[in-house]
């Protein structure tokens, strides 16, 4: 911005010398005694803060010892994996940790979905034939591992940047992408259509798709699920389940056990001599009558129920074989199971499922490397880029309704989406019994929503932009052709920058404003927010929305104080002009205002208008 460099404030450099001091060699000629502190200016008119920023050194002046990755360093492609013994692919495993660790450093990103998915990866890669063989994955931050095995690794750097790598699987990024996928859920769905497709061609490609925990939460994977045990097409399922769960004690109870005998069942299971022994044993029983047949069914089911972890029957009753649990680090389990699988030409849809530890000891796996100075790293960046003053439009959102629930007994929370927005603790703490965060379910979000305000309760149902799209069905029927009076509070929306198009939140202004009974605002800043959120409680004869965009608030300190109803479909002007008038609606007022701004210096006169309300 042309201003003078200006020596950094001590304590952020104390902070930062002690934090990663330890941890990197520094360049004396290369690391920079002075960064650029840009002054603050401030622009009535506009509504404009240039905040105080003091920048950190560039990534590239700060030199830490790079870790050996021998083996991952003659792994160009998948093919290369194949040639490897089992002693060389857990040191690939390794390997990979420490490229992806290293990686996190500097764009600060958590990999611990894709750290946990390493072994299962390099597994998938040793015994299926990709790109002939389909792999599907179903959430983008587990597929990072599958990105440098399929000759992404040079390009990670570029990971969620400008013209560099998606944090997705992308069709047009990679041939060993058949399937793009971010929101989960639809790899069985998608996997399925590609053997459906295979067979009537009559090709012999292997489909292979990874699920998650987190997927299974959605009803379109047992949609999938039943209608695969249906066709009898054959595909493999992997559950990759790394044991979360939105429930407490869930979390807190006993976890699916690992040992010898799991393991050994698993490779029985999975073995052709035990499934040709199923086979013969249903052609046998069906042979001697319906009632044999019916009870050796229940039979296999009961002993198979017995030997498996909870809920394995469930997915034997929708189809698919089971096969599990299977340590998903354990190489040789792993390769077992799935050449067993693999082996199999006509076996239908098998499931295996598959348990990993996202919370595994990174320090030790990756040999005293650099992943627990980007965990902390990443924690503090805000405080220390920006001290205490970097607030978003979802903590001045939840601490508004926060106030309202004071108030209002009735108010309750539902919240859907693939992970919940840390500034929604502050609720969550505050009124236990009132917030319900269903994962990845947003269609039930919105009935469970509507039976909620039916019940004579306030729901806030609050989903980002893009997952709210799943839910439309329930939008329009269970909820505003009824006139049922619940606040959809849209998140993350318009773009989200580094998550890319498939979180981008571009299209609920148009569907939501085309609904008759819908009242769309949104607030063009944190003020105006809080009193949204007033006027979305008074609401109580018709459902309503309102819109916010990811990221900070217009102004810096802002105190959150009690909303004032807004009148229902009421504007307001915010600079008056004789020459041109800007209508701006939600965060496009801000830019109306800028544009104001740099006119008036031109000497045209600018009218700026906050429209509130989309509909009406």
């Amino acid at each position: 911005m042309g201003t003078a460099p200006t020596q950094c404030p001590s304590g952020i450099s104390a902070h930062f010398h002690g934090k990663f001091a330890d941890k990197m060699e520094f360049s004396s000629s290369n690391f920079p005694s002075r960064v650029e502190i840009p002054k603050v200016s401030w622009r009535p008119s506009s509504k404009v803060l240039v905040n105080q920023i003091c920048s950190l050194p560039d990534i590239d002046d700060l030199f830490w010892e790079k870790m050996p990755t021998p083996i991952l360093d003659v792994v160009e492609n998948p093919i290369h994996v194949k040639n490897l013994t089992i002693k060389e692919l857990k040191q690939l495993a390794d390997d990979i940790r420490l490229e992806l660790s290293s990686v996190t450093s500097k764009n600060q990103r958590s990999f611990k979905a894709s750290l946990a998915a390493v072994e299962l990866t390099i597994a998938i890669h040793y015994v299926f034939h990709a790109p002939v063989d389909k792999i599907l994955w179903d959430a983008g931050d587990q597929t990072y591992a599958h990105k440098i095995l399929t000759g992404r690794r040079s390009l990670m750097h570029t990971l969620r940047q400008k013209n560099g790598l998606s944090g997705f699987t992308s069709r047009s990024e990679s041939e060993y992408d058949p399937f793009g996928a971010g929101h989960g859920c639809n790899s069985i769905s998608a996997g399925l259509g590609l053997a459906v497709a295979r067979d009537i061609k009559g090709k012999r490609e292997r489909i292979v798709t990874v699920i998650s925990n987190g997927s299974t939460m959605a009803g379109q994977v047992y949609e999938a699920m039943s209608n695969a045990g249906y066709l009898d097409s054959s595909m493999v399922v992997i559950l990759n389940d790394s044991r979360h769960s939105l429930h407490p004690k869930i979390e807190e109870g006993p976890k699916t056990s690992i040992n010898a005998l799991s393991s050994t069942l698993s490779k029985l299971q999975s073995s052709k001599s035990f499934r040709r022994f199923r086979e013969v044993a249903k052609v046998v029983t069906k042979s001697i009558g319906k009632g044999m047949h019916e009870l050796a069914a229940k039979v296999d089911e009961y002993a198979r129920g017995m030997i498996g972890p909870l809920g394995a029957t469930l997915f034997e009753e929708l189809g698919l074989y089971y096969i599990g649990p299977v340590d998903g680090h354990n190489l040789e389990d792993l390769i077992g199971v799935l050449q067993e699988v693999a082996s199999l030409d006509s076996m239908g849809p098998v499931l295996i499922h598959v348990i990993t530890e996202e919370n595994q000891d990174s320090e030790d796996s990756l040999k005293g490397g650099i992943a627990e100075k980007q965990q902390e790293g990443s924690s503090n960046s805000y405080s220390l880029v920006y001290g205490d003053h970097c607030r978003t439009y979802s903590d001045c959102f939840v601490e508004a309704l926060v106030i309202e629930a004071e108030k209002d007994k009735d108010i309750v929370v539902v919240h859907a989406g693939m992970e919940m927005d840390p500034s929604l603790h502050l609720f969550q703490e505050r009124f236990p019994d009132k917030f319900f965060d269903v994962g990845m379910a947003e269609q039930h979000a919105v009935t469970f929503s509507a039976g909620l305000s039916c019940g004579g309760l306030k729901p806030f149902c609050i989903i980002p932009s893009t997952f709210l799209q799943r839910a439309y069905d329930q939008v329009v029927h269970d909820v505003d052709r009824q006139k049922i009076p619940v606040r959809f509070v849209i998140t993350s929306a318009g773009l989200v920058g580094s998550d890319g198009p498939l979180h981008c939140g571009a299209f609920d202004i148009t569907f939501m404003s085309c609904l008759p009974n819908m009242i769309a605002m949104a607030p063009s800043d944190e003020e105006e927010l809080v009193h949204m959120v007033a006027t979305a409680a008074k609401i109580d004869d018709q459902p309503v929305c309102f819109r916010y965009p990811r990221g900070a608030i217009v102004g810096m300190d802002y105190p959150i104080c009690n909303g004032i109803p807004i009148e229902i479909g009421r504007g307001k002007i915010l600079v008056e002009g004789n020459d041109v008038a800007l209508l701006g609606y939600g965060a496009m007022v801000q830019n109306c205002l800028k544009a104001q701004a740099l006119l008036s210096k031109l000497g045209t006169e600018i009218t700026v208008a906050d429209a509130r309300f989309c509909k009406p």
